[in-house]
């Protein structure tokens, strides 16, 4: 479905928005599995967070269930 005005590989702005997305859900599944072996590491959630740049308690607002 071509709408809008084409990017350069290609893409329609719709088609690359999508693939933005899909690539966002893609990061989302493997940071969560990097935060969850981090954690079984015994890595705290202040380090986890240093890393990921973001609070300590952000990461255990968001990953408190994975470890």
């Amino acid at each position: 479905m071509k709408t809008g005005i084409d990017s350069d590989d290609g893409d329609t702005p719709i088609e690359e928005l999508a693939r933005v997305a899909a690539l966002r859900r893609d990061i989302a599944r493997e940071e969560e599995v990097a935060v969850g072996r981090a954690r079984h590491a015994g890595l705290s959630w202040a380090e986890i967070g240093t890393v990921l740049g973001v609070s300590k308690q952000a990461m255990h607002k968001k990953y408190r269930k994975v470890g």
